[in-house]
C-alpha cells in the first residue's frame, strides 16, 4: 500500500492540532485549578460536584437566617435583662414601702419613682430591632406594639413569634403579649384576696400549695363569724359549705394558716366577725405595666390602716414578683434559643465543609499529577512539532535535488 506525501501531511497536521489542543485544555485547568471545566469533562464528576454546590448553597441560606436570629435573640436578651433590672428596683421600693415606719410622704416619693420605672418598661417593651420591626412585636407590627391608653397599656402587635424563612425556623421576635400581658396572678396556682369591706386589722399573704394534686379550680371564701375570743371560721367551696365549718380562729404573732385542698396561706392580725377571704383560681392576665400602676395607685393613697396597707403592699409585691418571674422566664427561654443558635451555627458550618469538600474533590485539579500530565502533554506537541516539519521537507524536489 502507498501513502501519498498529502496524506502523511494531513496527517501530521492532524496529530499536531491535537496535540495543541491537549496541551492547551491542559494550560487552562492549571490556570483554573479545576479538573473539570465542562460537563462533558466529566459528566459523573460534574453532576456530584453540583448537587454538592447546591448542599452548600442551602447551608448558606440557613446560615443567613441563623445569623439573623442571633442577632434579634441577642438584642431581646438585652431588653429583658434591662426590663429584669427596672422591676427588681421596683421591687425594692415596694419592699421598702411595706416598713410600718415609711411616712405616705415616703411612700409617694415611692410612688412617683415606680411611675418612672413603669414608663422606662414601656420604652424597653417597644425596643425596635434596628430595622422595621420590633423585638417584642410577636408575629409583626408595624408600629410599636405597646400603647399607652386611658385603660392601661394594650399590646397592638400579633401574638405569636417570626421565624426564619429556612429549614432551622430559628425565632427572630418575642411574643411581646406571652412576656408582657399575660403573668399570672398570685402565686400562679390561685390568687388570695381580701373583702374591701373587711372591718378588722386582718390580712391575708400570696399562700402556696402543699399538695399539687389536690388543687381544684373552685373559688373558696373563708368567712368569719363569733365575738372576739370566741372566733370561728367557715370555708365556702364555690358557696358550698365544706368540712371546715365553725372552726375556731385564734390570732397568733406569726399568723395563723389556712389549709384547704392541698393550698395554704396565712391570715395575720385580728379579724372581726363578718370579715371574708378568697381563695381563686391563678389566671393569666395581669401585665407587668398594670403590676406597676396597681403598685403606683396604693403607695399613693394617705391614711390608710395597717392592716389595710399591708394588704395592698403584699398584693403589688406579689404581682411585681410575678412578673419578674415572668421576664426572668422569658430570658432564660431566649437564652436557650441562642444556646440552640450556637449548636446549629456549628452543625452548619460542619456540612457546609462537608459540601465544599466533596465539590473540591469533584472538580479540582491534583497540581502535582497535572503539572507532570501537563509537561507529557507539552513533550507530545514538541514530537509532533518536529514531525511535521520533517513531513513538510517530503517531496519530489527535495528527493531529485538529492
Amino acid at each position: 500500500m502507498r501513502t501519498s506525501t498529502a496524506n502523511i501531511s494531513n496527517a501530521s497536521i492532524g496529530t499536531l492540532l491535537s496535540r495543541q489542543r491537549e496541551v492547551s485544555d491542559a494550560q487552562v485547568q492549571l490556570t483554573s485549578g479545576k479538573r473539570i471545566l465542562r460537563a462533558s469533562d466529566d459528566p459523573a464528576g460534574a453532576a456530584h460536584a453540583e448537587r454538592a454546590l447546591a448542599s452548600a448553597t442551602r447551608v448558606d441560606a440557613s446560615q443567613r437566617g441563623v445569623q439573623s436570629s442571633q442577632v434579634l435573640m441577642t438584642q431581646s436578651e438585652g431588653a429583658l435583662r434591662d426590663a429584669g433590672e427596672l422591676l427588681q428596683r421596683a421591687r425594692e421600693l415596694m419592699v421598702a414601702a411595706g416598713n410600718a415606719v415609711h411616712s405616705d410622704k415616703e411612700r409617694l416619693s415611692s410612688a412617683n419613682e415606680l411611675r418612672s420605672i413603669r414608663e422606662q418598661l414601656l420604652v424597653v417593651a417597644n425596643r425596635s430591632d434596628g430595622g422595621r420591626g420590633y423585638l417584642f412585636g410577636g408575629q409583626g407590627s408595624s408600629n410599636p406594639p405597646f400603647l399607652d391608653t386611658t385603660s392601661g397599656v394594650q399590646f397592638r402587635g400579633t401574638a405569636g413569634q417570626s421565624v426564619a424563612a429556612d429549614g432551622e425556623r430559628l425565632p427572630l421576635s418575642v411574643d411581646g403579649q406571652d412576656v408582657w400581658m399575660q403573668t399570672r396572678s398570685g402565686n400562679g396556682v390561685f390568687e388570695t384576696r381580701a373583702n374591701v369591706s373587711n372591718a378588722g386589722d386582718a390580712w391575708i399573704d400570696v399562700g402556696g400549695v402543699t399538695n399539687p394534686s389536690q388543687v381544684t379550680a373552685s373559688i373558696y371564701s373563708v368567712n368569719f363569724s363569733g365575738a372576739p375570743g370566741a372566733l370561728t371560721y367557715s370555708i365556702l367551696k364555690d358557696n358550698l359549705p365544706t368540712a371546715q365549718t365553725n372552726q375556731p380562729f385564734t390570732p397568733s404573732m406569726g399568723g395563723t394558716p389556712i389549709e384547704i385542698d392541698g393550698m395554704t396561706a396565712t391570715i395575720k392580725g385580728p379579724p372581726v366577725a363578718g370579715d371574708q377571704f378568697e381563695f381563686r383560681p391563678s389566671t393569666p392576665t395581669v401585665s407587668v405595666f398594670d403590676a406597676m400602676d396597681q403598685a403606683v395607685a396604693d403607695l399613693s393613697q394617705p391614711n390608710l390602716k395597717a392592716s389595710t396597707r399591708a394588704q395592698l403592699n403584699g398584693d403589688s409585691l406579689s404581682n411585681i414578683d410575678a412578673a419578674l418571674s415572668r421576664l426572668i422566664g422569658a430570658r432564660s427561654a431566649v437564652g436557650n434559643v441562642l444556646n440552640q443558635i450556637d449548636n446549629t451555627g456549628t452543625r452548619l458550618e460542619a456540612q457546609k465543609f462537608q459540601a465544599v469538600s466533596e465539590r473540591s474533590n469533584a472538580e479540582d485539579l491534583d497540581m502535582v499529577s497535572a503539572i507532570s500530565a501537563f509537561q507529557n502533554k507539552q513533550s507530545g506537541y514538541d514530537a509532533a512539532l518536529k514531525s511535521y516539519a520533517m513531513v513538510q521537507k517530503l517531496s519530489l524536489f527535495n528527493y531529485v535535488n538529492a
